[in-house]
């Protein structure tokens, strides 16, 4: 099992807290340290310092770290137009050496949109424009030359399709737990398909939603699958408790909720469940960012046992 570091900078986050958290990550030996893509902090609290933009913050820790994967989960299709996205992802990933890996999903937070004046279509129009977004990003990486694309929101004509990612292919995570479009969309285009923060028992299930699509369009191997899972571990059940106050989450609530919660112990019984529904890449993630002691405890003393 590869492990993640997962941050959520809207909930209050400087450029530097994350750098010091990705170099925590990258020090640790973890797989890779990834973001989300959002503008707003979600429950209570300022928010402070306010909003970090997900690119912006990946085109810096590119020049800032050396080994670590680096990437969003996911970035929001209503946030960017496709060709200056697919621009600056492929610009990212040659600053990183072909380390980025590119989370896109639909959109869902509609505050965040009318707190920065972002159009917010309705569900089905936002599936729409997220898998034109992908047709038209994965189309100008791969294209040996001039590419077009005719959609019902989107019109791409005569594009040099460049610049190029170092990666080719660059991978592509399509994620989320919708039991039609989504396997869809990820047997089509995802290098890795991901359930976010659901309970384990469930995760299984969309796997298979997502095995059968894939062979519906004859791909011969399904997309690889991983999880994402809200981490608290401490070295004892004092330090789990501690952590948890910290943000504002319940011990218990976050276990039942597929976390990874516990001693180290209990953090790798609870690993071994998502190996066991079938994923190969968990992303923890981690809500306190000025504890750095917490990504390095797992590194020494989960990571070791998986």
């Amino acid at each position: 099992m590869r492990l993640v570091i997962f941050t959520e900078p809207q909930q209050g986050a400087s450029h530097d807290d994350l750098l010091r958290v990705a170099k925590a990550a990258e020090d640790g030996g973890y797989d890779g340290f990834f973001r989300s893509d959002h503008y707003l902090r979600m429950g209570d609290g300022s928010g402070l310092p306010g909003p970090t933009d997900a690119w912006i913050t990946l085109a810096a820790l590119a020049v800032q770290t050396s080994r670590i994967r680096l990437g969003t989960l996911v970035s929001s299709a209503t946030f960017r137009l496709p060709g200056p996205l697919a621009i600056a992802v492929a610009q990212v990933d040659a600053m990183s050496g072909g380390r980025i890996e590119f989370g896109l999903g639909g959109g869902w937070f509609e505050a965040e949109h009318t707190a920065y004046g972002i159009p917010f279509p309705p569900l089905g129009e936002r599936f729409d424009r997220l898998e034109e977004q992908l047709e038209i990003i994965t189309g100008l990486w791969k294209a040996s030359g001039p590419f077009a694309f005719e959609g019902k929101h989107y019109r791409v004509s005569d594009s040099p399709a460049l610049p190029k990612p170092v990666q080719s292919p660059l991978p592509v995570i399509v994620g989320g737990n919708g039991k039609k479009r989504t396997p869809n969309l990820a047997a089509r285009f995802a290098a890795e398909f991901n359930v976010p923060f659901g309970k384990i028992e469930d995760i299984p299930a969309q796997y298979a939603r997502v095995r059968e699509a894939s062979e519906a369009i004859g791909r011969a191997e399904p997309p690889a699958f991983s999880a994402a899972a809200v981490l608290c571990v401490g070295r004892d059940d004092a330090e789990v408790r501690r952590r948890a106050a910290s943000i504002g989450r319940e011990v218990e609530e976050m276990r039942d909720n597929g976390g990874v919660v516990g001693t180290p112990d209990q953090a790798v019984e609870a690993i071994g469940r998502y190996r066991e529904a079938g994923a190969s890449r968990l992303f923890l993630q981690v809500l306190d960012l000025a504890d750095l002691d917490h990504v390095e405890l797992v590194a020494s003393a989960v990571a070791p046992q998986l």
